[in-house]
């Protein structure tokens, strides 16, 4: 009988571990949403770390959590790195590209609660009155990843924050344009 149960186990863990092989190697997470502002006030929300107090979904995870902005004040250069409890982990971003009214692209580095680094993007494009806001993550997908995958998808895991985030950006956004700031 114990046998039959180890073999069992045996064949389950085999059977993830082929699963977790023919995952993707490289992650991608997508949402997007539709801002009644115009670029320049959603992107000032986006390329200044300090503004993200404002509508990151993962700021409020850790109130104790440590804050620190180095680099250039905005835009290209701009660090934003974190210290928080086992919610918010640690890890920095840097700001490596900003093309007004169209892209930001920031450099995500984890270092808990596991080690990554991923690249994320926003894109904005006119669309006559709104701007449409694409925010992309994508990076490595290490094995122990896809095999965590199998039980566990990441895309609405996360997908969901992406969301709840675009949500409040929209919102800053939107409300901005009235008071003539960003901020």
């Amino acid at each position: 009988m114990l046998l039959i149960i180890l073999g069992a186990v045996g064949a389950a863990i085999a059977l993830v571990l082929v699963i977790a092989a023919t995952r993707p190697k490289t992650s991608r997470l997508e949402r997007g949403t539709s801002i009644a502002a115009p670029a320049a006030i959603v992107q000032a929300l986006i390329d200044d770390f300090h503004q993200w107090a404002q509508w990151s979904p993962w700021e409020k995870l850790d109130p104790a959590m440590t804050r620190t902005h180095s680099g250039a004040e905005r835009g290209v250069g701009a660090i934003y790195a974190w210290d928080g409890n086992r919610k918010a982990g640690a890890g920095q971003m840097e700001i490596l590209e900003v093309t007004d009214g169209r892209r930001v692209a920031i450099k995500l580095s984890f270092v808990r609660p596991f080690p990554a680094s991923n690249l994320t993007e926003f894109t904005l494009r006119d669309a006559g009155g709104t701007t449409e806001v694409t925010w992309v993550m994508t990076g490595p997908s290490p094995f122990i990843a896809r095999v965590m995958g199998v039980f566990i998808n990441f895309d609405k895991l996360v997908g969901k924050d992406f969301e709840a985030g675009l949500a409040k950006l929209k919102a800053i956004a939107e409300a901005a344009p009235a008071q003539g700031t960003a901020s």
